[in-house]
């Protein structure tokens, strides 16, 4: 029973460093998050100003100029396939840009969603790893040696939990700015489908 013990303990402790290792890249790409996703707002802004003008207007009998008045050089992705939509010829084609656009979407909501739930789990991993060494230096009366392991299991904590904060809050923004894009690709693709039956 020892040596199933020791060998458990060798893992725990080994895994230490590549857990330290995944919150600082976690961490680093939680700041990289926030800084995409403040230019990723402005430009929303204003692609839903100039998108909600035009999509109030819309009827089936103007949607095909609908092309010619969206931004020409404007990389937002519900822009790229809006105009990708108003050229698909068939509602099969269209009903498969909407599918590519959910993929795409959820491609750009795949690193929220990883910090989102890898950040508490690596954090606690973080917490309790150290616990062990610190308890032994509790009992051998290494007050240094367990201050410094409390000191790591708390580091890791407070930056799992940053991580995951972030990616939580932007995911959760970014879901409902891909909810409203979807639901006007949506409406787009209705009327092209509406004028081509002509019902």
């Amino acid at each position: 029973m020892n040596y199933i013990s020791d060998i458990l303990y060798w893992i725990s402790t080994g895994l230490l460093v590549p857990v330290i290792v995944l919150l600082i890249f976690f961490f680093g790409r939680a700041l990289l998050l926030i800084g995409g996703f403040f230019g990723q707002y402005m430009a929303i802004r204003r692609t839903a100003a100039l998108l909600g003008k035009e999509l109030d207007g819309l009827n089936r009998d103007n949607v095909a100029t609908l092309s010619e008045r969206l931004p020409k050089k404007n990389p937002s992705l519900v822009v790229t396939y809006m105009k990708r939509l108003l050229e698909a010829d068939g509602a099969a084609m269209r009903q498969r840009l909407l599918a590519d656009f959910e993929i795409g979407a959820d491609k750009d909501l795949a690193i929220s969603k990883t910090l989102g739930k890898m950040g508490p789990m690596l954090g606690l991993m973080g917490t309790l790893i150290p616990m062990g060494p610190a308890l032994v230096g509790l009992s051998t009366g290494d007050i240094a040696s367990m201050a410094y392991n409390m000191q790591v299991a708390f580091a890791t904590t407070v930056v799992g939990l940053f991580a995951a904060a972030i990616g939580f809050i932007t995911g959760q923004v970014k879901q409902r700015w891909y909810l409203k894009d979807m639901t006007d690709l949506e409406f787009v693709a209705e009327l092209l489908n509406e004028k081509q039956t002509g019902i």
